[in-house]
């Protein structure tokens, strides 16, 4: 019965085992120290010309984890990676890799560091 169930439903496995494995992906994304210290400058210091430098807002809208609460992490990974057209919001895909647009969302939405020591 098992065998008939993964030959009829091959689709539905690999969904399964996708989503078990998908939390060991996203460790594995981590940048390495040296790299995370270049993204918490990068946040700081180019993000925070237009989005404040304590990331309260300025220009573009504050990146505080109580503002971002309700975004889909998705959308905001697509925002960091490819702008937002017609307004000042450049993209940065020249810059980051999709595994560091993640870091960089995931630690927006947990409280960006200061820095990385």
């Amino acid at each position: 019965m098992l065998l008939l169930s993964v030959t009829r439903y091959p689709a539905m496995i690999r969904l399964s085992a996708l989503c078990l494995l998908a939390p060991l992906a996203t460790a594995a994304a981590d940048p390495s120290p040296e790299r995370a210290r270049e993204l918490v400058r990068m946040v700081r210091q180019d993000c925070g010309a237009c989005h404040g430098l304590t990331l309260k807002g300025g220009l573009g809208p504050a990146l505080l984890p109580e503002t971002l609460r309700e975004k889909p992490a998705e959308s905001l990974r697509y925002t960091v990676l490819l702008g937002r057209p017609g307004t000042p919001m450049p993209p940065w895909n020249a810059f980051l890799t999709e595994a560091e647009a993640d870091w960089i969302v995931r630690q927006l939405m947990t409280g960006f560091p200061e820095e990385i020591r």
